[in-house]
């Protein structure tokens, strides 16, 4: 099957969890210091699957990059990326009208490099450690993820890839994703990295244009 042939659409229930990656302002406003073009859109499309999401009893987990003001991994301080996502600044909030209906997993609070929702690594030691995440989906008895937000080529890759090492059976909300594209085609080169770790993408029959990359 193609990765842009359609999948069922995600079946929520209590043994599932919604997983909204990094949606905060940095990216998905374009005022943001990291704007995911067009990351914006995810927000109303990402609310409704909150909503059926919860409806069904599911549960509905999010991530949050929470740096401080430096850290290897801003380019400033010798790493990639412009800075974003510090702690107690607007560009760190979780975007004003996602609704949130669950526990945030803050990550790379101590300086470490947080795209997995799952875990951190330090980027001079290379030390991975684990957040909180996946003790709270072992505590909810969750079985099964559901994953969106930003961005498909960076922090919502390395949380599919997490996930399915863990044996979870994901999905990914491929309507509900926007990439980076620091390369051009990153984004479609992560989608079919996950798709090859096992991850299945929910229809993309009506989506718009640009939707993982």
């Amino acid at each position: 099957m193609s990765i842009l042939e359609s999948t069922a659409m995600p079946a929520y229930d209590a043994t599932t969890a919604l997983i909204v990656v990094d949606v905060q302002n940095d990216f998905a406003d374009p005022r943001g210091s990291l704007h995911v073009q067009t990351g914006e859109q995810v927000v109303p499309l990402i609310n409704e699957e909150i909503a059926r999401a919860l409806a069904a009893g599911a549960r509905v987990f999010y991530t949050q990059d929470w740096h401080p003001e430096s850290t290897p991994h801003f380019a400033k301080d010798g790493g990639t990326w412009p800075v974003h996502g510090v702690q107690e600044t607007w560009g760190a909030e979780l975007h004003p009208d996602l609704v949130v209906g669950g526990p945030v997993v803050r990550k790379g609070s101590n300086g470490e490099d947080g795209y997995s929702g799952f875990s951190m690594r330090d980027p001079v030691s290379g030390e991975t450690v684990p957040t909180p995440l996946g003790d709270l989906l072992g505590e909810a008895g969750v079985t099964t993820l559901v994953v969106c937000g930003l961005a498909t080529d960076y922090c919502v890759k390395a949380t599919v890839l997490d996930g399915r090492d863990r044996g979870y059976p994901v999905t990914v909300l491929g309507n509900a994703i926007r990439a980076v594209n620091l390369a051009p085609g990153d984004g479609d080169r992560a989608v079919e990295e996950m798709f090859a770790s096992g991850a299945l993408l929910e229809s993309r029959a009506a989506l718009g244009p640009e939707s993982g990359g």
